[in-house]
């Protein structure tokens, strides 16, 4: 499964060092974060537990790059630079009822739903599921985990069969070597995007109380 989903490996740019702490940007703030290791959930081991399938990667480039189209802040991104992104991508899709995201987890990657519904729960303490929203296609999710390496907030799973693509951290560490400008581009869009998410889960949850 981790050859299926994994990421081709790309020949380095020339002049790049794989010591360079740059190189390593994104896959080391679980290290820098003092993270448990067995907390951690790679894509691989998700895929292999959802019994995800693999998605053809040019439809799922071509569906990314009609949903981002629409979006207020994704589609800052045109067609092509969408494109240079498919090399670090992963297409996959998913049946209904399964758990994508786990609350409390660490994760070293983000997914784009392109298709399907996806249910955002947080768990509370004395068992219930409270329904923060349900994503559609084209929605972000996994993005603070893959920037901060910090606990997953909620649960993400899905409410029908699903197509998404993910993005590992180790892909974000090779996109920044191999196209720094489309990294810095992408991170940009991505904190924006979370900010207002943010905001609005914090207003649903005041108005719990």
């Amino acid at each position: 499964m981790k050859g299926m989903f994994g990421v081709q490996r790309q020949n380095k740019p020339a002049g790049s060092d794989a010591n360079d702490p740059d190189s390593k940007l994104f896959s080391s703030t679980l290290s820098e974060a003092d993270a448990d290791p067995n907390l951690l959930v790679p894509w691989e081991a998700r895929a292999v537990e959802v019994g995800a399938t693999k998605l053809d990667p040019e439809k799922g480039i071509k569906l990314l790059q009609a949903l981002w189209r629409k979006d207020k802040y994704m589609r800052r991104l045109d067609p092509e630079t969408i494109r240079r992104m498919q090399p670090f991508l992963d297409f996959a899709t998913i049946a209904a009822d399964r758990d994508l995201i786990r609350q409390d987890e660490r994760g070293n990657f983000m997914l784009v739903l392109l298709s399907g519904t996806i249910a955002i729960d947080r768990l509370q303490p004395w068992g219930e599921r409270l329904r923060l929203a349900e994503a559609a296609a084209g929605e972000i999710l996994g993005e603070m985990s893959l920037l901060d390496g910090g606990i997953r907030f909620s649960v993400c799973s899905t409410l029908s069969n699903c197509q998404i693509a993910v993005l590992s951290a180790d892909a974000m560490d090779q996109m920044l070597g191999t196209d720094p400008t489309l990294t810095a581009n992408l991170v940009t869009l991505l904190a924006r995007k979370l900010s207002l998410r943010l905001r609005g889960v914090s207003a649903r949850l005041s108005e719990t109380h």
